[in-house]
């Protein structure tokens, strides 16, 4: 079982009838947490009012005070426990009512000794995964072992942004050029919001052909096309109460366009052959290289479906926008990979990481992995050096090198350097400020005082 008492210490058991509230207690002491009861509304509101309890089993129905109306309290309070109520029958109106004022599971009489356990197991999942570190050293978690690498002031916003947007249901555009990582930023969201115990169902579109698409997602019955010889359940059904994500949606055919809208709108579907109703309860998130807009004036893509789509948009900025970043993504690459290939990690001269930073990445922060991959298996030297570093990564370093064999003061080196660059980025400053590292602010202070404005 989790470790329910290194997250979970106290429980409240209110219940007016003793022998549940002693069978609540046992169990829950049995695991090794503190139980106290109360016999009614009035009595668990008083405990309240002294002391914090991370879990409350709450009956519904009570003499005076009954169960909703203590939750009510409770959420009016902030009060932040673990709501379980108990109803002695299965009331679908009154259990989305209880869910909807904060409870956090229910229990219908009568109940095993599971039941409690389960739910225990899972409140305590929950506090554990509140209570881990959101943000480390490297960015944001994306997963128990995932992380988004990167701290500049482009990926704090584009944090703050998926922190603000994962807890909702709502479906979430991510754009980005290929190769910056928004299937992580997809997962970061599924990480970080309600669904995060289910399933993470992630769907290339450029991967698989229309017919094979169509059968994957929906799933078919038994002779429905040459080759089913049996009925197979889709991923939709299978992504049941999960996140499905669509990674570079742009690849649909307009026919998987119009039966994606219904699953959006409807939340329901019928596999390849088969006349039944499927529902399913999904979060949707999709990813585009390209510009959906573009795409609709272009007839390629479904207008009715991008408006269905573009509910929160989520950009992953280039590598080029961030080279701040490059350091720590090459320390973690270098650790990574060469665990995989079984060598001892080597470290990086600081000459090579300036090599990497004067790199414009097209292939952003895929193309950084698959270079230090090469290195780390065609060069044995415990030192990197720009020289291991891929010829086509090198031939394209600034021509700024040849202001080296001047001698100028410092002052005139910075302004011939901002011009350079501006210059290179044709007086984009927001792109130039990214490139040396500086903030707009900073760019714009300096470009006067220089009169390059």
């Amino acid at each position: 079982m989790h470790d329910t008492k290194g997250a979970l210490r106290t429980v409240l058991v209110v219940d007016d009838e003793a022998v549940v509230r002693a069978g609540i207690s046992r169990i829950v002491q049995r695991i090794g947490l503190a139980a106290e009861e109360a016999a009614d509304g009035r009595e668990a509101v008083a405990r309240l009012q002294e002391r914090h309890y991370d879990v409350i089993f709450l009956d519904v129905r009570m003499q005076g005070m009954g169960g909703m109306e203590v939750l009510g309290w409770i959420s009016q309070r902030g009060i932040k426990s673990y709501v379980v109520m108990i109803t002695g029958v299965s009331e679908p109106d009154m259990v989305i009512q209880t869910m909807k004022m904060g409870a956090f599971d229910y229990l219908v009489k009568p109940f095993g000794v599971d039941d409690i356990e389960n739910i225990l197991q899972q409140a305590a999942r929950d506090r554990a995964k509140t209570q881990a570190p959101v943000m480390t050293d490297l960015g944001l978690q994306a997963g128990p072992d995932r992380v988004i690498i990167g701290t500049s002031p482009p990926m704090q916003r584009l944090y703050q942004r998926i922190l603000k947007v994962a807890p909702t249901d709502s479906t979430v555009l991510i754009t980005g050029e290929s190769g910056t990582g928004k299937e992580l930023v997809a997962r970061a969201i599924h990480y970080h919001g309600k669904r995060n115990e289910n399933e993470f169902m992630p769907v290339d579109c450029s991967a698989l052909v229309e017919n094979l698409l169509e059968s994957e997602l929906f799933g078919h019955v038994k002779g429905s096309f040459t080759g089913a010889m049996q009925s197979k359940r889709g991923l939709f059904e299978l992504a049941n109460h999960g996140t499905f994500f669509f990674d570079e949606i742009s690849n649909l055919s307009m026919d998987i366009q119009a039966k994606l809208l219904r699953v959006i709108q409807e939340r329901e579907f019928s596999q390849v052959g088969g006349n039944a109703r499927i529902k399913v309860d999904i979060r949707v998130l999709v990813a585009s290289n390209r510009d959906l807009r573009v795409a609709v004036a272009q007839n390629r893509f479904r207008e009715d479906l991008f408006y269905r789509l573009h509910v929160i948009p989520v950009h992953m900025p280039p590598l080029r926008e961030r080279r701040e970043d490059i350091p720590a993504l090459v320390t973690h690459f270098v650790t990574r990979i060469s665990r995989k290939v079984g060598r001892a990690a080597p470290s990086i001269a600081p000459e090579t990481l300036d090599v990497f930073k004067g790199y414009e990445w097209p292939g952003n922060v895929r193309e950084l992995e698959n270079s230090i991959e090469r290195v780390l298996i065609l060069e044995d030297a415990d030192v990197i050096l720009p020289e291991h570093v891929p010829s086509y990564i090198r031939q394209h370093l600034p021509d700024f090198k040849s202001f080296a064999d001047k001698m100028v003061s410092l002052k005139d080196l910075e302004k011939e350097y901002i011009e350079h660059v501006l210059q290179k980025t044709n007086g984009g400053i927001q792109k130039a400020a990214g490139i040396l590292g500086i903030n707009r602010k900073t760019l714009s202070m300096k470009m006067k005082k220089y009169g390059l404005g």
